[in-house]
């Protein structure tokens, strides 16, 4: 299986690194690209410093993660970024309201747009998880246009129905949700009647 994540300026940085490292547990192949926010955003909530490189806070993010490759947000030539690639399923995470309002307005700037761009196009599986709130008529108009053209939307909201006792299982909830949508076996929680 592979499997595009794109890295938004939106808070959530946990989701995409614990979604990063459940697929490549999984044995999927992994396509990773960040924006510039995406990375700031990763660099704060993860490593506590807004200031460390690109560089740096995506190869501790990823480490070496069997099967999972970083892609430049301007790299056009990676194969996520056409409907000729076999690829499975595209997610963003998390998914900024900038990114909802690109995607919905059929632009695309960086490799991210252009992959969820395809995914649309191609008919395929994309879930983008947004954590904003609360959500303005703009915001929301911007994702049932996305949503009536096929993606899936999957908010950054954790339930509690299965007893979280740490944070990590609060993420490891939703995680598991996107990795349902995306066709990926996991056991990350207690499902409701197990």
């Amino acid at each position: 299986m592979r499997v595009f994540v794109g890295i938004t300026g939106a808070s959530g940085a946990p989701y995409a690194a614990r979604l990063i490292e459940a697929l490549s547990e999984a044995g999927v192949e992994v396509g990773v690209s960040a924006s510039g926010s995406g990375v700031q955003v990763l660099a704060t909530e993860l490593y506590g410093d807004p200031n460390l490189g690109r560089d740096e806070v995506l190869s501790r993010m990823v480490g070496d993660r069997a099967g999972v490759t970083v892609h430049a947000p301007e790299d056009f030539r990676a194969p996520y970024a056409s409907g000729s690639a076999q690829v499975d399923a595209y997610v963003v995470c998390p998914c900024s309201m900038a990114t909802v309002g690109t995607l919905a307005s059929g632009a695309m700037d960086n490799l991210i747009h252009r992959a969820a761009s395809v995914a649309i196009k191609e008919g395929r599986k994309l879930v983008l998880m947004p954590r904003e709130t609360p959500l303005s008529t703009i915001h929301l108009e911007g994702l049932l246009k996305l949503r009536q053209a096929g993606a899936v939307i999957l908010f950054l909201a954790p339930g509690f129905y299965h007893a979280p006792e740490s944070i990590d299982d609060l993420v490891d909830f939703v995680v598991a949700r996107a990795l349902d949508q995306i066709g990926v076996s996991n056991e990350l929680f207690e499902r409701w009647g197990s």
